[in-house]
């Protein structure tokens, strides 16, 4: 089994807030995404892809006016209090990463015998101008992120993938670390479903991308979030 690095997740308060952090921070407008009905969401999106990282984007995520989850709370703990209130207070931030995998189930039950549960996994699909997109995504009924968003939301797409037909954008991923105090249960959770391109180092909790943008070499933190 192997997993790559699929998508960083920057969580806004707003959406216009996060295209408006896009442009000061990487030098870029995010490209158009769209909508989660299942989740009260909606996104912009981002192509970051290298050799490294070959299908890599950048999603820009936030609440959905008017638009509630059809059932728990919003992924990615856009309903945690402490995530809303930071996002207001400070601005969009990194806060998670999503890893493909090529069966998603199977790596479920990987990190299940290594002591993760990932909840649901959910079939999802949106159209866009090239067609349709399906994908299976794990979804926990609580919104949360697993090891303070080190671990990632698992992701198995199905013939198409979103990265295919975006944009060069000018943004390339050169580096993700993950900082955990419990850094040798996170690397061992990594090996449990072949995760690859990502450096666990010991330390505060911290997710941390290294971005080459328009702007110079950029690092977004989810600073322990």
């Amino acid at each position: 089994m192997t997993a790559r690095t699929d998508h960083l997740v920057i969580g806004a308060a707003t959406l216009d807030e996060g295209v408006a952090w896009a442009e000061a921070t990487l030098g870029v407008a995010p490209g158009p995404g769209g909508e989660h009905p299942l989740m009260g969401t909606h996104n912009r999106l981002l192509r970051i892809a290298t050799v490294d990282y070959p299908r890599a984007y950048l999603e820009i995520i936030a609440p959905q006016p008017g638009r509630q989850p059809q059932q728990g709370k919003r992924w990615f703990d856009l309903d945690d209090e402490t995530v809303r209130d930071t996002l207001r207070r400070h601005g969009p931030r990194l806060l998670h990463f999503v890893a493909n995998v090529p069966d998603v189930r199977a790596a479920c039950a990987a990190l299940e015998r290594a002591g993760y549960e990932h909840g649901e996994v959910a079939r999802a699909s949106r159209m866009t101008q090239r067609g349709l997109l399906e994908w299976q995504i794990t979804v926990r009924a609580d919104g949360r992120r697993l090891i303070a968003g080190m671990l990632p939301t698992l992701i198995e797409w199905g013939e198409t993938h979103p990265a295919a037909s975006m944009p060069e954008s000018g943004v390339t991923l050169h580096s993700l670390t993950a900082w955990h105090p419990l850094a040798p249960e996170l690397r061992g959770a990594y090996e449990a479903i072949g995760l690859l391109g990502v450096q666990v180092k010991e330390g505060p909790a911290n997710l941390c991308a290294t971005l080459d943008t328009p702007r110079g070499r950029v690092q977004l933190q989810s600073k322990g979030l």
